[in-house]
């Protein structure tokens, strides 16, 4: 199950956990762990996103279709 953290701390984790790799910063010992959180960080942020498109979507769709008389 995923946790439940907001989208601009998982991206900044993630983030931080892609600077510490391209630093070499991170020890074989813990590359395993490091890159399964990163890939945990990923899906919460893909998942953040979709929803926010879809209902940024949904949104526009009920402006497009919104009338005059709907609004009476």
């Amino acid at each position: 199950m995923t946790e439940e953290i907001n989208y601009t701390d998982a991206h900044k984790e993630l983030q931080e956990i892609v600077s510490e790799m391209e630093n070499s910063e991170i020890s074989i010992d813990v590359l395993d762990t490091k890159i399964k959180r990163a890939s945990e960080l990923l899906k919460i942020c893909k998942d953040k996103l979709f929803k926010t498109e879809k209902n940024v979507q949904d949104i526009l769709e009920e402006i497009r279709n919104y009338s005059v008389d709907n609004g009476k």
